[in-house]
């Protein structure tokens, strides 16, 4: 198997960058072959912006999408855009990883999306959800928390961590792709920045790394997290009255 890891976080001594060299070992381990997709390191511009597009099609205003189409039809996309989507196409498995910031993505990560999913490329308006470009690809988000676990329930504090992750999941799933369920270390001090000692960081690290073994090693067999399709809705993309799950008043 084919994986990609798409890894998003300035310092590579911090926790995510230990996940992220624990999942390339464990997975060649198992003779799966690993691509790791740096954006820090490797100085991926997450904005989008008319620079990009040196031939634009509609040069008095800029309309992404429609530069993007225009691009991807040409094939002169921006050189970062198209490393990115030679990496995803290659893979049979994308693993994310990254610290949860501000209850969501770290903006690098963001713009990942922004630019190198590309209209009229990896998706359109009859290409989505479960006709989506990236169809038969697996992909699961790893990230860390730093509030125990608790407080990412419904009722917690910081919120219900499946609610929080859902407009990511709902992205994946939009491309086509088949969504893992997530893989969440919580209690992550600044989400793997500032720890007091290296000792903490080690001991953290050592009780988490059994589980994330674990989890690495039953990938291929894992239940995806279920969606429904573009046969269960309505014109207006709800779901069909007869679907078991519709809501009646």
């Amino acid at each position: 198997m084919q994986v990609l890891i798409v890894f998003c976080h300035p310092e590579p001594q911090s926790f995510n960058g230990a996940l992220r060299e624990l999942a390339v070992s464990t997975l060649e381990d198992l003779g799966h072959q690993v691509e790791v997709s740096d954006l820090y390191a490797e100085s991926f511009d997450p904005v989008e912006h008319p620079a990009h597009y040196l031939q634009r099609i509609e040069p008095d205003r800029f309309l992404p999408l429609t530069e993007q189409r225009q691009a991807f039809q040409a094939g002169t996309l921006p050189s970062d855009v198209q490393r990115e989507l030679q990496r995803i196409e290659r893979a049979d498995l994308v693993i994310l990883q990254f610290p949860l910031w501000w209850h969501g993505l770290p903006a690098m990560l963001k713009g990942w999306f922004d630019r190198v999913m590309v209209y009229g490329g990896t998706y359109s308006g009859s290409m989505r959800y479960d006709r989506g470009y990236f169809s038969g690809k697996r992909v699961m988000a790893s990230l860390t928390a730093g509030s125990p676990a608790p407080a990412f329930t419904r009722h917690g504090r910081g919120g219900d961590m499946a609610t929080l992750l859902w407009p990511l999941h709902c992205s994946l799933y939009y491309l086509g792709m088949t969504v893992l369920p997530p893989h969440v270390i919580y209690g992550i001090q600044g989400s793997g920045v500032s720890y007091q000692d290296e000792s903490e960081f080690r001991a953290h690290l050592e009780d988490e790394k059994a589980g994330w073994i674990r989890r690495l090693k039953r990938l291929g067999s894992d239940a995806p997290i279920p969606f429904s399709g573009w046969s269960d809705w309505d014109e207006d993309g709800v779901l069909n009255a007869d679907h078991p799950l519709a809501w009646r008043p």
